[in-house]
């Protein structure tokens, strides 16, 4: 009966506590306790290490690995076979593709004139031309071309007039064979002709000739223009030629070696892309023994001479 008033005692007090002290002491149950001192060491610690559940487990091949492997299968059969034939009659359907592949491709026409022109020359006026027409399709053209030029009341210094078949051999460039024929005062020639022409890079207008005549003398010529564009209708074309002879053709008044260059220069104002009226210079001069041979026959080394002229198409 002694012990009762004690357990009152003590009930009486654990209810007087506040209700913080309880809760922090209810938050750490080992707060006050010195661990320091205790000894782990012969104390197994089951559960407390987490082992790999995979160690010692054999890992096979992802399916990506197989993947990344290149193989050694043959690639599928390339297919020749046409989609709409497997709706429609096959021989209907192969006669509608011939018939698209002959009404889709290009064929046409057209009239070039380069040049036509008047030129003025101190007390020996004269004129010149240079043109061509052809007729085909993309890759294979029939050409007729001719240039030429003279002084007004003599008879033409030059005309050449050139057949030629012309195929396209890369999207800029173009090969040529065929004949030309020269009408000039004197002998006349007629030339087995073969060249390649087209646009070279940074916009260059080239073409380039080797001659064989029906006489065995063979001769070559290179040429090219630039179109400087110095507003959306005024360009500026300068443009050189240069002729060479691989052998004298006395009869011909023409040296082995180089013996004409041809330069101007034209100032073009495009009217409309069809004509294109122009203003410029134009310069002639013989080189090397053709100079000579010329002189020797009374005409000129050297001419220079204001061009007048119109470029048109058709």
């Amino acid at each position: 009966m002694r012990a009762l008033p004690l357990l009152l005692a003590a009930a009486t007090f654990t209810l007087a506590m506040p209700a913080h002290a309880q809760d922090a002491h209810a938050q750490d149950v080992h707060a006050g306790h010195d661990m320091g001192a205790m000894d782990h060491s012969g104390h197994p610690m089951q559960g407390m290490e987490q082992s790999d559940p995979h160690a010692g487990h054999a890992m096979p091949a992802s399916d990506e690995d197989d993947a990344d492997t290149p193989g050694d299968a043959p690639p599928p059969p390339v297919p020749t076979d046409h989609p709409a034939d497997r709706f429609f009659d096959p021989a209907r359907m192969a006669a509608a593709r011939a018939d698209l592949a002959r009404e889709g491709r290009f064929f046409g026409n057209a009239l070039i004139v380069d040049r036509l022109e008047y030129r003025a020359v101190r007390g020996r006026d004269g004129y010149g031309w240079q043109g061509e027409a052809w007729i085909g399709a993309d890759l294979d053209k029939l050409v007729i071309a001719s240039e030429g030029e003279g002084a007004f009341g003599e008879t033409a210094e030059r005309i050449e007039l050139r057949a030629l078949w012309r195929h396209a051999i890369a999207p800029y460039f173009n090969v040529e064979a065929g004949v030309r024929h020269d009408f000039q005062p004197g002998p006349q020639r007629t030339y087995a002709t073969f060249g390649i022409d087209g646009l070279a890079p940074y916009w260059f207008d080239v073409e380039a000739q080797l001659l064989v005549s029906d006489k065995g003398d063979v001769h070559a010529r290179v040429e090219g223009s630039y179109d400087l564009r110095l507003t959306n209708r005024l360009i500026l074309q300068p443009a050189v030629e240069l002729d060479a002879a691989f052998q004298d053709v006395p009869e011909l008044r023409t040296g082995a070696g180089f013996d004409r260059l041809e330069a101007g220069a034209r100032l073009r104002y495009q009217i409309t892309r069809q004509l294109a009226p122009y203003i410029g210079v134009h310069w002639e001069r013989r080189l090397g023994e053709t100079a000579r041979l010329g002189a020797l026959a009374g005409e000129r080394a050297s001419t220079v001479s204001l061009a007048i002229g119109v470029r048109s198409w058709f």
